[in-house]
């Protein structure tokens, strides 16, 4: 497994970054089966772990602490923080006082002393950058963080937070994680230039879209189920009409993947491994022979003119769905906002 590095921080990460999303009650329940994913992935190469204190409600985080028993300083290990954990107010959102009390949950859940990257999963915008950051550099310096991130920030957002970063002397995002499949490329158009300007490291989340690039969603074949079809009904309601039209886009690229002979799960990890200003591809596996499906697309390089007829069936930039950019509009987006 290659690797490249994450961002200007030195630190080796492999092309695939084991995305923990479907450990537990999101996906597969069964704990030591999740255990032998994490432990696969590892015995072929990959060396990072992605999860969230919101997937699951923790049981994610439990379950790769319990499989990096032994195994942690092999690991490079990143979590998130924002959503809402437990029940209650002041439980989420990108606080001072929600991240203190997150990264010891998160650092206990994970059975370990550190968190390599430590991430806010989404903006929060009745919080100032300035406190997240601050309450951020201070788990750095005492060493319970060792790298910090953003996920899913609009391009001003990674640009404002560069800046706050450095007028208040605080220590700065070095990744940002961005949904990005051959059928979600909205990041092509502004934020990886950002990033890459910035010398940020881009772990894309969702490589296969969700399961639209599994080479299930094909014409003839029956509407796959999934549970996060269940969780997240917006991106998959075909009576949508940018879904209507990501499931052509899907269909011609399955058909694509045939005729070049590869399996569509691989052109669509590789695609994304493709760009420069990609450091990783967060797949994430629900099974074993998920993950086995998904190992070898490190290693597949897609050649200029693949490349040129994926940009016929979906040109670059092209997002079908704003539920497909996995952020929800600014609050003052809102009607009421826009009106006064």
């Amino acid at each position: 497994m290659q690797v490249r590095t994450l961002g200007t921080t030195g630190i080796q990460v492999s092309r695939l970054c084991l995305g923990a999303m479907m450990f537990g009650a999101w996906g597969n329940r069964d704990h030591e089966d999740s255990q032998r994913i994490v432990h696969r992935a590892l015995d072929a190469g990959i060396n990072f772990v992605d999860t969230a204190d919101v997937y699951s409600q923790g049981e994610s985080e439990e379950i790769v602490g319990e499989a990096l028993v032994g195994r942690r300083d092999e690991v490079v290990l990143a979590t998130k923080f924002h959503n809402q954990v437990g029940e209650g107010a002041n439980r989420s959102g990108n606080s001072r006082r929600w991240i203190v009390r997150a990264v010891e949950d998160s650092l206990r859940r994970l059975r370990t002393d550190h968190i390599d990257l430590y991430q806010v999963h989404r903006p929060d915008c009745t919080t100032a950058l300035d406190e997240t950051l601050g309450a951020l550099t201070d788990l750095v310096r005492a060493g319970k963080v060792l790298a910090i991130g953003s996920s899913t920030f609009p391009p001003s957002l990674v640009v404002e937070s560069q800046w706050v970063a450095e007028r208040r002397g605080h220590e700065r995002f070095v990744t940002e994680q961005p949904p990005c499949s051959m059928l979600v490329r909205g990041i092509e158009e502004e934020l990886l230039p950002v990033t890459q300007q910035f010398g940020m490291g881009t772990l894309v989340w969702s490589p296969l879209a969700g399961g639209w690039l599994s080479g299930n969603w094909r014409k003839g074949a029956d509407t796959p189920a999934s549970s996060r079809s269940e969780r997240l009904p917006a991106r998959y309601d075909l009576t949508d009409p940018g879904n209507q039209r990501k499931f052509e886009a899907a269909d011609a690229l399955g058909a694509l993947a045939d005729e070049v002979g590869v399996s569509l799960v691989h052109l669509a990890i590789a695609f994304v491994l493709r760009h420069p200003g990609v450091t990783s591809a967060i797949i994430g596996p629900r099974t074993l022979e998920q993950l086995e499906s998904q190992l070898g697309a490190a290693d597949l390089e897609v050649p200029d003119e693949v490349l040129d007829r994926i940009d016929e069936i979906v040109p670059p930039g092209t997002t079908f769905t704003p539920a497909d950019a996995g952020r929800r509009p600014h609050p003052r987006f809102s009607r009421e906002a826009r009106r006064g």
